[in-house]
């Protein structure tokens, strides 16, 4: 396929696709979907080899949102029966952390809902960055606390931060009809100050909203401007209680093609596979490591995950290694730049260090903001394809917040 053979190249050279290319990806037949997966894995593995890295969410304060997120489980007036609970002490989301650390994971993202921190959030969210870090010094911390004011992102680096995430989450075009409590400009302005105070900037997308292709590929290109190190990309989880939670658009083969759009468009990139991937990827997880080089260890913010040992055995099986601790996961170009998604020279189409997020998600693991559900459960294989799959989502009743061992 010509199409797949122009994509690579570009991919290899960090030069950006033409808007019409990565479109063609997301309508590519079910024929040709091992051919594209092929294609990006080629990109994936020139990039990043066959390493794997695990990523583990601690919800320092669950529900309870001001914000009215629809695809969120915590949002104003959800009726999702997920855990609500205050602040955590600096103590209690260090053993979260630490159990994530045990299972393999190299980065604790710390999530908090609400609209932003206040200044003496801060503080808290610092005093638990700095006893995560005292446990364990090589472990990344990243936050995720919501729209930041002038001069939190600085306070969370000099509190040992490495990196922020705040999920763009759908096209600026579209936004308005998710969100109508802040606005597409406050979540980039969100990561430009983040990029400014020199945390390594995570931004990402949510699929399955009943968005068009076109509003796919205009928030990635979107991100790929935006020039985060990392791009999570969340599948939703209609969750009951929520507005969305009829919206059950997604296949494993669309999942597929998404993630190859993102490699193509954001090559050298740490893509993440986010909230979802049990279910809607389900049984072709391992073929979505052909594209992602980053996943979720365990459970989410406010749902439950595929079991940490499940998420370790399908790696391994599926021929590609976990990234030790010790291992520099970007590509040596971008950790010298500190760049972006494809090179900054002439041609690159990476943009500059463009705006950046908000809300107090990033529904990040498929859940930043509290959303996100993810897998559990044994029901019922339905008949139909495509039938929504209810029976794969679970409210997350263990881990931080509980008395209840975590899935790590």
């Amino acid at each position: 396929m010509d199409l797949l053979n122009t994509l690579v190249n570009k991919g290899l050279r960090r030069e950006s696709p033409t808007r019409e290319a990565a479109l063609a990806v997301l309508a590519t037949s079910d024929d040709d979907l091992l051919d594209v997966v092929a294609a990006a894995g080629k990109v994936r593995r020139h990039w990043f080899g066959r390493r794997v890295k695990l990523n583990y969410l601690v919800n320092l304060k669950s529900g309870l949102c001001p914000e009215d997120c629809s695809y969120c489980s915590q949002r104003l007036g959800s009726k999702a029966e997920i855990l609500k609970y205050t602040w955590l002490k600096p103590d209690q989301a260090s053993q979260a952390a630490a159990a994530g650390v045990a299972g393999g994971a190299k980065r604790v993202c710390l999530v908090a809902s609400g609209r932003g921190p206040t200044d003496r959030d801060v503080d808290r969210v610092s005093d638990t960055i700095k006893a995560i870090k005292e446990q364990n010094e090589a472990v990344e911390v990243c936050a995720c606390l919501g729209l930041l004011s002038d001069g939190q992102a600085e306070r969370l680096r000099e509190a040992g931060a490495d990196a922020y995430n705040h999920n763009l989450n759908t096209s600026e075009a579209t936004y308005g009809d998710i969100t109508t409590t802040h606005t597409y400009a406050d979540r980039v302005d969100t990561v430009n100050k983040a990029h400014a105070a020199g945390l390594s900037a995570c931004s990402g997308l949510i699929a399955g909203m009943g968005e068009s292709d076109e509003d796919l590929v205009d928030v990635v290109f979107s991100l790929r401007e935006l020039d985060p190190d990392s791009v999570p990309v969340n599948f939703l989880i209609p969750m009951e209680g929520t507005p969305l939670a009829k919206e059950w658009h997604l296949t494993p083969q669309r999942c597929l093609r998404i993630l190859a759009m993102t490699r193509f468009v954001c090559p050298d990139v740490e893509v993440r596979i986010a909230g979802g991937r049990e279910v809607h990827l389900r049984t072709m997880q391992p073929l979505a490591l052909h594209l992602a080089n980053s996943i979720f260890l365990g459970d989410y913010l406010t749902s439950e995950g595929q079991a940490g040992r499940a998420d370790l055995e399908m790696i391994a099986d599926a021929g590609f290694e976990v990234e030790g601790a010790g291992e520099v996961t970007l590509p040596e170009h971008r950790v010298a730049d500190r760049g972006g998604c494809g090179s900054h020279g002439e041609g690159a189409g990476c943009g500059s260090h463009g705006e950046g997020g908000g809300c107090g998600s990033a529904h990040e693991g498929g859940s930043l903001c509290g959303s996100a559900p993810a897998e559990k459960g044994a029901g019922a294989v339905p008949a139909v394809a495509g039938e929504p799959r209810t029976d794969l989502v679970a409210v997350r009743r263990r881990g931080a917040g509980t008395d209840l061992a975590p899935n790590a």
